[in-house]
């Protein structure tokens, strides 16, 4: 189940990245973590801390709640 779960987390920032324009390097020099963090945190195989995903969707102008969106309790 965690799995899936993160890979619907993964899927919602990349879609939503690719929703408002920027590149992963782009995204990644916003909330200051390198390139490499993103595309792994797309990918599912990095696990992003609470406050990260904090970061990311402030740097996408996006409630929160967004990113969390489709994944099941």
């Amino acid at each position: 189940m965690r799995d899936e779960r993160l890979k619907y987390l993964a899927k919602n920032i990349k879609a939503e990245r690719i929703r408002k324009g920027l590149s992963q390097s782009q995204l990644a020099e916003l909330i200051g973590i390198s390139k490499r963090s993103i595309s792994q945190i797309e990918q599912s195989r990095q696990i992003p801390s609470a406050f990260k995903v904090f970061d990311i969707a402030n740097a996408l102008d996006i409630p929160i709640e967004e990113l969390f969106k489709n994944i099941s309790k």
